[in-house]
């Protein structure tokens, strides 16, 4: 009974625990705005945020509602843009190296988690969509203002065939008792489900959890150990059987898949979103387009941001096979007028995580800064109403418009004239909201 009341008592204080209250009203004063669609910036302007959403932009941001305490922020022409969205990202796994992931105990890792995330946010990046990971109590946390980070819409664990992009187990663990979850399994990283029936079950565990979409594995992978690239994975069977989990939830399956076989029998099955991609062909990319299938696609590029694997080892050969792709990808993704996401998928390296604006001004091979923008921004934030009611945030996010969430940047200089300003956002994004919570003011020293 003691333990039934201890239980109670902590279920209640993580209940009432809020996030960080926010300032009755802000009002940014003077400020140039990038809308988050715009190809260039507005005039000087005003805008007035009340509570988590903004209230009013122009003339009439200058009257706030009777009773309300302003907060002035002296703009100077600065630039006023949405909050970065990475669409994306894998949380718990960001940071740390795979082996530590796969030996650690899951309460290290969350720490570890629970700080990237409070880096990310202080990257600007106000938003990620998390594609696979026991994410779960690092997002409450962050909801219930125990810590800070971004909005995260979790896919929890993913799902794979045996010997699929998400089997973790070694291989002296294969050909067990299926009965017997590998450790990954066990901490929600990812999960075998072999069959239709048993696709379906493990989906719909995820969605009981909080998913707000359901990540497969299609196709094989660079950091995984037993999948060469060309593989493919699942049945159209097992696909739809997750399609199918999803869609009575009211959201949707995005899969992992590089070729066009995977990702020709992903769109067969009903999944809505692809991810990478770089080794589809152009009959496959126009299929996307003609069906109105979203890529999430990531500029992976043979520079100092690809995730290191010992030289001349398979992970090392399928990640070139990969990235030599990248380049064709993105231009059949133009030519195709494709909706198309930024994400980063950073892996295993602390290195390449802080690096996640200079991820972003690598689209400037493909497309202008306001493109660049505009994709990290309003198109990321249409990805994510993919959801519907399972988004974990209800709003409109990615633009700076009256009633839209309160996410918001505010940047020293122009981002479009200089996208480049976004690679260091400790000197250049001197304001970051989140909310309607200023997270950081370095205006005022805060």
């Amino acid at each position: 009974m003691i333990r039934k009341w201890i239980w109670l008592a902590a279920v209640a204080v993580a209940a009432n625990a809020g996030p960080a209250a926010a300032i009755d009203a802000v009002l940014f004063e003077g400020v140039r705005v990038f809308d988050g669609t715009s190809p260039q910036l507005s005039a000087a302007t005003n805008v007035l945020v009340v509570g988590n959403r903004i209230a009013a932009i122009g003339a009439g941001a200058l009257t706030a509602p009777d009773g309300t305490v302003v907060t002035r922020i002296a703009g100077k022409g600065r630039t006023l843009m949405p909050g970065l969205i990475d669409a994306h990202t894998h949380i718990m796994f960001q940071s740390l190296p795979q082996i530590a992931l796969l030996t650690t105990d899951i309460t290290y890792v969350s720490i570890a988690a629970a700080v990237g995330a409070r880096d990310m946010l202080m990257r600007g990046f106000t938003t990620a969509r998390d594609a696979g990971g026991p994410v779960f109590g690092v997002k409450r946390a962050i909801d219930t203002g125990l810590i800070p980070g971004p909005r995260i819409w979790p896919a929890g664990a993913m799902l794979s065939q045996s010997g699929g992009h998400a089997d973790f187990r070694l291989p002296n663990e294969l050909g067990g008792d299926a009965a017997l979850q590998s450790y990954g399994e066990r901490v929600g990283a990812g999960i075998i489900a072999d069959s239709p029936d048993m696709v379906r079950k493990r989906a719909r565990e995820q969605l009981a959890l909080g998913a707000s979409q359901i990540k497969m594995h299609a196709g094989g992978g660079v950091s995984s150990n037993y999948d060469p690239l060309d593989v493919t994975q699942y049945t159209v069977a097992e696909l739809r059987a997750g399609v199918e989990a999803a869609e009575n939830w009211g959201t949707y399956v995005t899969v992992h898949a590089y070729t066009p076989r995977a990702i020709r029998q992903a769109v067969e099955a009903g999944v809505r979103v692809i991810e990478h991609g770089q080794l589809i062909d152009d009959a496959t990319a126009k299929l996307l387009a003609d069906k109105g299938i979203w890529w999430s696609l990531q500029p992976f590029l043979a520079d100092e941001d690809a995730t290191p694997f010992p030289a001349g080892s398979a992970n090392a050969l399928k990640q070139a096979e990969m990235m030599a792709g990248t380049d064709a990808a993105y231009k059949l993704a133009r030519k195709y007028r494709i909706r198309t996401a930024f994400g980063t998928d950073t892996l295993f390296d602390a290195k390449i995580a802080v690096r996640q604006g200079a991820q972003l001004t690598k689209l400037l091979r493909w497309y202008t800064p306001a493109e660049t923008l505009a994709m990290a921004t309003s198109g990321n934030a249409d990805l994510l109403a993919l959801s519907g009611k399972r988004a974990p945030y209800q709003g409109k996010l990615g633009v700076v418009e009256k009633d839209a969430l309160a996410d918001l940047l505010l940047v020293e200089g122009d981002p479009i004239a200089d996208i480049k300003l976004i690679e260091d956002p400790a000197k250049n994004f001197v304001v970051i909201m989140k909310d309607g919570v200023i997270y950081k003011n370095a205006l005022t020293g805060k």
